[in-house]
């Protein structure tokens, strides 16, 4: 399940996680957005416990899409320990997002 975030709760549901986590940054107006929406909810039901799905819609939340850079969407950053460790961007297909997801578990 892909956990819907925002710039309060940021801190507690990403890098205080003791998951690993994947934050989909999105926008309802991203038609790419919608593309990668299928993929990263089918990875989060297959990797359930091992790591956290989240996103957060940076119209909404802008505060976050500042801190992290966020310029063009949707953009996938991999979190582990608190620290970004890696990042995605664009509508990625499946088999490119899988290996990454692998990579820090």
């Amino acid at each position: 399940m892909v956990i819907e975030i925002t710039d309060q709760n940021f801190d507690q549901e990403v890098l205080k996680s003791d998951l690993p986590v994947v934050v989909d940054f999105w926008a309802p107006w991203c038609g790419p957005c919608f593309m990668i929406a299928p993929i990263t909810e089918k990875l989060s039901k297959e990797y359930e416990g091992k790591v956290k799905f989240c996103k957060l819609n940076v119209d909404e939340n802008p505060q976050m899409a500042r801190k992290y850079q966020v310029m063009s969407i949707p953009l996938l950053l991999f979190f582990k320990n608190s620290q970004m460790v890696d990042e995605s961007l664009g509508a990625v297909p499946e088999h490119m997002l899988r290996p990454k997801v692998e990579a820090f578990i």
